[in-house]
């Protein structure tokens, strides 16, 4: 099993739904469901690699508040070295819809004070080399997108390969959004956008056209992924072939953080070196279990899914 590592932004979600209509201002609803976790995108990635039983190490820091205290309590001694900013810890509270869709108000917080040299303290590159590290939440932490230069070079020199999920800029994909996005791209092994971000960053109308536009972006070596939702997800491996895996029809709960249960799924099986095929599959089932299930549950380990595999 090659190493694993999570980068990024780590703060807590409050859920609270389903709400619908959205209330007149002035006005208060009652909502039948509310839950405090642990969420980001790398947050919610290192709860599902947990529940899948893999070892990892995740680079994120926290707020100097109560909410800090309890995200660094969640995680153990894997949080021993996170670094708590002169800052409140970001919140986001997302209200959920009943048809599964979900709006999020998000504090700017203690994110983007994660820096690259906080991050280089925190990881070590000769226990990394060979692995994966998921690099995400990329316009929530702004002093670390400035450094990804410097990151990405790190990573190089210890042949760690990055995989790259940005999630959504907050003022849209713009086209300096964009453009600076490709750029990261060029440095990194693996791409794991959803389809919308994936055909907004390539003008491809078509996801499987998309993914090779992102692919022709990014070194020769690379894979790219694009998360389907309820039509599973597509990946252009090394070599250009395609393979694609569907979703099982589901009754959905709560999508929060689904692409980023995917990443964990998807990038554990690739670290296992599993068949392309299967590392899509194993993504697309936790993260339809992960969905579908409250509390959220993510399924069996990933050794049954390498069993599987190898049948």
């Amino acid at each position: 099993m090659r190493p694993l590592a999570a980068i990024g932004n780590v703060n807590v979600d409050l859920i609270l739904g389903p709400a619908e209509p959205w209330p007149k201002p002035g006005t208060e609803i009652i909502v039948d469901h509310d839950e405090l976790r642990v969420g980001g995108c790398a947050g919610n990635n290192a709860l599902a690699w947990e529940s899948l039983g893999v070892d990892y190490v995740i680079a994120a820091n926290v707020g100097n508040d109560q909410f800090g205290a309890w995200l660094k309590e969640a995680f153990g001694d894997r949080s021993r070295d996170w670094p708590v900013e002169a800052a409140g810890t970001t919140l986001s509270v997302g209200i959920t819809h009943p048809d599964g869709e979900r709006t999020f108000f998000t504090t700017r917080g203690h994110l983007p004070l994660l820096s690259f040299q906080e991050v280089r303290t925190m990881l070590d590159g000769n226990r990394l080399r060979g692995g994966y590290a998921l690099l995400s939440g990329s316009f929530l932490t702004d002093a670390l997108s400035l450094a990804y230069d410097a990151l990405f070079d790190w990573a190089d020199a210890h042949e760690i390969a990055v995989a790259l999920d940005t999630g959504w800029p907050l003022e849209g994909w713009t086209e300096a959004n964009r453009l600076k996005t490709l750029a990261w791209l060029k440095r990194c092994h693996c791409a794991l956008f959803n389809e919308v971000e994936t055909t907004t960053l390539t003008g491809q109308s078509d996801p499987a056209e998309a993914a090779r536009s992102l692919k022709s972006e990014m070194p020769a070596d690379a894979i790219v992924v694009v998360k389907r939702g309820p039509n599973g997800a597509l990946a252009i491996d090394r070599n250009g072939a395609a393979f694609s895996f569907p979703a099982p029809s589901v009754q959905v709960v709560d999508t929060i953080g689904a692409g980023d249960v995917f990443n964990a799924g998807f990038l554990a099986a690739l670290a296992a070196d599993m068949p392309l095929i299967d590392c899509l599959k194993t993504g697309v089932t936790i993260a339809s279990q992960a969905i579908s299930t409250l509390p959220r549950r993510y399924g069996k380990p990933l050794s049954a899914f390498i069993e599987e595999s190898r049948r």
